[in-house]
């Protein structure tokens, strides 16, 4: 975590075998939000899931040495019908955290539903419209590209938003909110 009155980046990552979004977003001590960099690590389709997630992996770790995040935030599993998909994500967001770890970053993760609603206002927002608070958040001329990118810059700004309320004291916690760090 930052010192107070330093500035604060995030590194926001949403896990996947087929795409691997994510977004560095700073906050300076004047709270003004600032975007990083953002894009999406698409590993070959045509390599096994083991070399997929060393992709994966060499990825978020060029990102996170290129970038010193002070924290990194990672959307949580979705769990959907299809268990084999829960179980290979899984995976995805295992060697994502191994990745941070490996670097000293402290983990903190976030349900779907809540960065919808820190982002957008409701849990049920459409990736649509969390592409368009993030710009809308950012100021930027266009949603960040591609989707995957924009759902990682989301996974962020739910950290940040998160963080300013618990510095006000009507924190997540203090609400009910669900993001919980991490024992990296």
């Amino acid at each position: 975590m930052a010192p107070v009155g330093r500035e604060m980046i995030v590194l926001g990552v949403d896990p996947g075998t087929q795409a691997t979004g994510y977004g560095v977003v700073s906050e300076g001590a004047d709270r003004i939000l600032g975007l990083i960099e953002c894009g999406a690590i698409r590993p070959s389709r045509a390599q096994p899931l083991v070399k997929r997630l060393l992709q994966i992996f060499e990825g978020v770790g060029e990102v996170i040495e290129r970038t010193r995040p002070d924290v990194m935030c990672v959307e949580g599993v979705f769990y959907g019908r299809n268990v084999r998909t829960t179980v290979v994500l899984s995976h995805a967001r295992g060697v994502v955290m191994l990745a941070a770890a490996m670097r000293d970053v402290a983990v903190t993760e976030y349900p779907p539903a809540e960065v919808k609603k820190a982002v957008v206002g409701t849990g049920a927002a459409e990736k649509g419209q969390v592409a368009f608070m993030v710009q809308q958040h950012l100021g930027l001329k266009a949603p960040p590209s591609p989707a995957d990118a924009a759902d990682g810059v989301a996974v962020a700004l739910c950290h940040l938003f998160n963080h300013r309320a618990t510095r006000r004291g009507d924190g997540p916690r203090g609400r009910g909110g669900v993001g919980r760090k991490l024992q990296v």
